[in-house]
């Protein structure tokens, strides 16, 4: 184990690198062309945060346990952390973190959470294992914030990309005001041939929210290249699309597995009864993946 550095995975189709703090992946490379987002400061600077114990913004930035008030950052703290990491291969690369002092401030269990990168020929295959090592019933959210490059040739405009839906002629997401906090109802939105071809902006939203997607994946692709990322998470019952707002052609596009909702204005302030949360006794664990596979 090593606790600092960038890792690199390889085989005959992919070169991808993830970093060890916050477990992030930072590039994946196909024929020649990079496939993720740079992390421009300017624009965003994140690539491909990870999502625990929290997605999204609480109410009033707080939620409660045992009836008292925690303050918790939005979308938790992974994003911070210096994972342990190992190489185990030159296909995959295993990160690990546990629960300290600076955690248990804002979460307070005793958790171990591992991350596991493999290769398997196009698919980058993203693991997350979350395991109760505390004497109470231990509840969490945990998603993926993964930021796809788009216009990947000369010319070409966020115009020209999509996302694919199977079997869909519209969706139906989730409101979402100002502050970031869901609202209901529900919005359809027509799609064209089964594309999304607007951005978050262009709805009017901050995220497209939805739930249970159809087959449990969605592709990112472009009418003017061959290149498409397909994203499968049978494993997250949620999904946001985002990207952020005021850029016009924008460069990158989230695709973002959750296994919970950010919060709604009735949500419940106790973090085990908020929607999607998951709940293990002490000893148990949880695992959840999803697949990204670059075309």
């Amino acid at each position: 184990m090593r606790n600092a550095g960038m890792f690199t995975l390889g085989n005959d189709v992919l070169a991808v690198r993830v970093s060890n703090m916050g477990a992030e992946l930072q590039s994946v490379v196909r024929d020649g062309v990079e496939r993720m987002w740079c992390g421009d400061p300017a624009v965003w600077g994140r690539r491909a945060p990870l999502l625990f114990t929290l997605i999204g913004r609480l109410r009033d930035g707080w939620y409660a346990l045992d009836g008292r008030s925690i303050d918790a950052p939005t979308h938790g703290f992974c994003r911070y952390r210096a994972f342990d990491a190992e190489q185990v291969s030159d296909t995959e690369a295993r990160f690990t973190t546990v629960a300290d002092e600076q955690t248990r401030a804002v979460y307070p269990f005793d958790f171990r959470l591992t991350v596991r990168f493999a290769l398997e020929g196009p698919t980058l295959v993203k693991t997350h294992e979350v395991e109760n090592l505390g004497g109470a019933p231990m509840p969490f959210e945990l998603g993926g914030h993964e930021a796809y490059a788009t216009r990947l040739l000369p010319n070409e405009r966020m115009a020209d990309c999509f996302v694919r839906f199977e079997g869909l002629d519209a969706i139906e997401m989730f409101g979402m005001d100002e502050a970031g906090i869901l609202t209901l109802p529900k919005t359809a939105v027509p799609l064209e041939d089964g594309c999304l071809t607007r951005t978050p902006e262009q709805l009017g939203i901050d995220t497209v929210v939805l739930e249970n997607v159809p087959g449990s994946a969605v592709a990112l692709a472009s009418a003017a290249n061959p290149y498409e990322v397909r994203v499968e998470f049978p494993d997250f019952p949620y999904l946001g699309i985002w990207t952020k707002a005021g850029q016009g052609d924008a460069r990158y596009l989230c695709i973002e597995p959750w296994s919970a909702l950010p919060d709604a204005h009735l949500s419940p302030r106790e973090l085990a009864e908020k929607s999607g949360v998951r709940t293990l006794a002490p000893g148990e664990r949880d695992t959840l993946s999803h697949h990204m596979t670059f075309r």
